[in-house]
Formats: structure tokens, C-alpha cells, sequence
């Protein structure tokens, strides 16, 4: 080894133990140690942080539009979640109080059905099927099953009414953080693209694809289960079953979750219908439920969504599944960003040097030092 090889490494050995690089390395955790506390105390409003970013981008074009007209960021921002408070909140009160009502109705017409023995008498013209009838009723005891199953569902009426309370307070916490949202999204932005590593083209490219994200997961996603909770209900409505509006519910809910689907509530229902006498009505459902509902988000689902969320969609399925595990609810949302986010990071280590070209003037992409006015917008 030379002389100046030596003196090389034995400046960088210095260099470890020098004054400035402990303190570089004691400021790293520090702040890395800050960040974890601070990730700490936000755990428990994860869910409204979220849905309030998933109104904030969905009350965007309004309120840009209202920002034009009144003049005043903060009055702009408070008639915004004004607006939205009205729009969501009165509906999902009357939804929720039918829910709760339906559920109880439905659950005693159910038992009731079941202890007259109607579901036995339905079968009698059918003398080959009554040594099965016979089998499943010594073996689950349906009565007993159903009338379990009906306080369950009254009990859990019961706790739904008893948690409005902190549903309440999560949902004043998300307007409360939607009002800032709105209000102050130019200086966020500004501060989180000068705090970034990023260039601002790649700043640019990450806002655009978060927003792409979280438009496709809002107004892709939840339309698609809207639709096919609608369409449902309404057929439960057509064919006379009971509490049409809480199974609609369910049915939207179990939309959003891609191994379950409607499925798992119109199958058991047709069954019901055929057990009770009335296989007509059981086959309208099964033809409606195979070949409208559960087929018609093949047709909405690339109108609404198409390819902007640029992810195959069993990443975006494991998304969804793993961020409702780890993050409740609020998993919905930040699954898929938190992978669009992964993403991008990984195109950028990929082609650190390439720089990544954005699309001007596309709806929706977030843009920090907008020419002209110098601010963070949305567009």
C-alpha cells in the first residue's frame, strides 16, 4: 500500500470519529427516533386523516370553484366542509337509522318464518329432498340457529346505536381536519416538496400517481360498490325480502372486498326463497345477482378507473386486504397509497439520472411551484 493510500484511509478512519460526523449521525436518530413518536401519536386519528384526504380530493374541483368566487381561504374552506357535512352527514343518518331498523324487522320475520315451519312445508311437494331437510335440522337445529342468530343481529343493533357517540367524534375530527385541508394544501404541499430529496420532476410524477390512487380507489371503488349495492337492494325490495335497504348495505360493503363480492349475500338469500316455496323469485335473484350485479363492475370498474392506478391489480388487491388489516378502515385509503408510493420511489432508484416526464394540465395531478402564481395547487 503507498504512502498516499494509507493517509487516505487513515483520514477516513478519522473521519468516522470526527466531531461532525457523530453529530450528523446523533441528529439522524434523533430524528428518525421524533418521527416514530410522532407516527405514534397519529395512530389513533388514522381514520379520519385519511378520510378527510379522501374528501379533500374529492371536494377539490368544488372548492376551486369556490375559492374563485369568494375570495377567502378560510371562508371558502369552511363552506366547503359546510357543503359536504350537509351532503354526507344527513343521508348517512337516515341510511343508518333504516339500517338499524331493518335489521330487527328482518331478523323476526327470518325467525319467525323458520318456527312456523314454513321452510318445512315448502319442501313437502318434494318427497325426495325431506330426508335431507330432516338431516340439516337434527344436525344444526335451525330453529335454535336462527333464533341465535337473531339476537345477535338485535344485540348488534343495539351496539350500533351505542357507538354513535365515537363515530360522531371521528367524523367531527375529519372535518375538522378536512377544514385544514382544504385551507392550507398550497403551504403543505410547498413544505413537504422543499423538505423531499426529490427533484421537483419526480415530485411531480409522485404527486400525480398518489392522486391517480386515490382517485381511482375513491370514485372507482366505491362507485362500483354503490352501483352494485343499489342494484341489489333493489331487487331485494322487487322480490319482497325482508330489510332490502340494510342487505343493499351489506351487499356495497361486500363489494369492496375482491375475495367476497355480493355473492355472499344474494346466494344465501336464493336459498332462502327456494326453502320457502318460492323458486321463481329464487331464480329472478340468482339470473340478476350472476349476471347483473356481480358482472356489472367488469363494465363500470375500466370505465371509471381504466389504467391510471398503473398497478397489476393483485398488488392493489394485497393492498387493500393488507392495509385494512393493519390500518382498520382507514387501510382503504392508505393502502394503495402507501403502494403507488412504494412505486414510484423504486422507479426512481431504478433511473436515478432519467428524468421522469409529467403530463401537463392533467386533472387531478398535484403540482408544487405552479408557473404564474408560484403555490402548490391540485389541479
Amino acid at each position: 500500500m503507498s504512502t498516499e493510500q494509507a493517509a487516505t484511509v487513515t483520514e477516513a478512519a478519522e473521519d468516522w470519529g470526527s466531531r461532525a460526523h457523530v453529530h450528523t449521525l446523533a441528529m439522524f436518530a434523533l430524528t428518525a427516533i421524533l418521527l416514530y413518536l410522532c407516527y405514534r401519536m397519529a395512530v389513533p386519528f388514522l381514520s379520519p386523516l385519511s378520510w378527510a384526504l379522501a374528501l379533500t380530493i374529492v371536494l377539490l374541483p368544488f372548492h376551486r370553484l369556490l375559492e374563485t368566487l369568494v375570495r377567502h381561504h378560510a371562508l371558502a374552506a369552511l363552506l366547503s366542509v359546510l357543503a359536504a357535512a350537509i351532503t354526507l352527514v344527513a343521508p348517512v343518518a337516515v341510511v343508518s337509522s333504516n339500517i338499524v331498523s331493518q335489521l330487527a324487522s328482518g331478523a323476526q320475520t327470518v325467525q319467525q318464518r323458520v318456527e312456523s315451519g314454513e321452510w318445512r312445508r315448502a319442501v313437502e311437494p318434494y318427497p325426495q329432498l325431506m330426508p335431507a331437510v330432516i338431516w340439516v335440522d337434527r344436525q344444526f337445529d335451525v330453529e335454535g340457529s336462527v333464533a341465535a342468530a337473531s339476537t345477535k343481529l338485535v344485540e348488534f343493533a343495539g351496539n350500533f346505536v351505542t357507538s354513535s357517540l365515537k363515530q360522531a367524534v371521528q367524523l367531527v375530527l375529519t372535518f375538522y381536519l378536512l377544514f385544514y385541508f382544504l385551507r392550507d394544501r398550497v403551504a403543505a404541499l410547498k413544505s413537504i416538496s422543499y423538505l423531499s430529496p426529490l427533484s421537483r420532476a419526480q415530485m411531480d410524477h409522485l404527486y400525480k400517481r398518489l392522486g391517480d390512487s386515490l382517485h381511482a380507489t375513491i370514485f372507482g371503488t366505491f362507485t362500483v360498490a354503490i352501483v352494485q349495492g343499489s342494484l341489489g337492494g333493489l331487487m331485494f325490495w322487487w322480490l319482497g325480502l325482508p330489510a332490502p335497504l340494510l342487505w343493499g348495505v351489506v351487499m356495497g360493503l361486500m363489494s369492496l372486498i375482491p375475495v367476497l363480492g355480493t355473492f355472499v349475500v344474494w346466494v344465501p338469500a336464493a336459498l332462502f326463497l327456494l326453502a320457502t316455496g318460492e323458486g321463481g323469485k329464487a331464480a329472478i335473484l340468482v339470473a340478476w345477482g350472476a349476471l347483473v350485479v356481480s358482472s356489472i363492475d367488469n363494465i363500470l370498474y375500466p370505465m371509471l378507473v381504466g389504467n391510471r392506478i398503473h398497478l397489476h391489480p393483485i398488488l392493489v388487491f394485497l393492498a387493500v386486504i393488507g392495509g385494512l388489516v393493519i390500518f382498520g378502515a382507514a387501510g382503504l385509503i392508505l393502502g394503495p397509497l402507501i403502494l403507488t408510493a412504494t412505486s414510484v420511489l423504486l422507479e426512481i432508484w431504478r433511473h436515478p439520472n432519467q428524468e421522469i416526464a409529467v403530463t401537463p394540465n392533467v386533472p387531478d395531478t398535484i403540482s408544487p411551484d405552479a408557473p404564474g402564481n408560484g403555490e402548490a395547487v391540485v389541479r
